[in-house]
């Protein structure tokens, strides 16, 4: 069995309120950071550990994957950057990310952005899951030993967490 958990990163400063800083160097906002604080506790009520973190490299993504381990108890060391995740992440994007993962990990935890983080797991699970709000958590189980077993339509949809309005 392979989980996978996808969360989108918390609200970000908007792009245009701060010349001179690019998309990219964007921070969470204190609403976002609380909101993600918020999500982890409730993940981490679902969620022994996050299994291996791996995240967008962008700022308000990374903030949003150091808040939620700090939560579990997931050494910062231990979260690996992907630039495949920052801009039009895609099915095949995804697998080239878990084909370089042990098949002895059973979990990990992805941070990153919409729309990506909408679109794939809502193809990859059988009833799809809709859209994903900042700081929403989706989790998918898959019937593989091997995470190349992973395919469209083939995730059971297991939870799916969204922040209070």
């Amino acid at each position: 069995m392979k989980k996978l958990i996808f969360v989108r990163h918390a609200k970000a400063e908007p792009e245009e309120e701060i010349p001179g800083l690019s998309d990219f160097e964007r921070s969470l906002t204190p609403s976002g950071k609380r909101v993600a604080k918020e999500m982890a506790k409730l993940f981490i009520k679902k969620e022994e550990s996050p299994g291996l973190i791996i995240t967008s490299p962008a700022f308000r993504a990374l903030e949003t994957a150091f808040i939620f381990a700090g939560e579990s108890g997931t050494d910062y060391d231990n979260i690996i950057l992907s630039s495949s995740l920052y801009f039009n992440t895609n099915l095949e994007k995804l697998m080239k990310i878990l084909s370089g993962v042990g098949n002895d990990v059973k979990t990990v935890s992805l941070f990153g952005h919409n729309p990506s983080f909408t679109d794939i797991p809502d193809k990859l699970s059988k009833t799809g899951c809709g859209p994903v709000p900042k700081t929403g958590v989706v989790c998918l189980t898959f019937d593989t030993d091997k995470w190349t077993g992973i395919v469209n339509g083939s995730g059971k949809l297991e939870y799916f967490l969204r922040p209070a309005k």
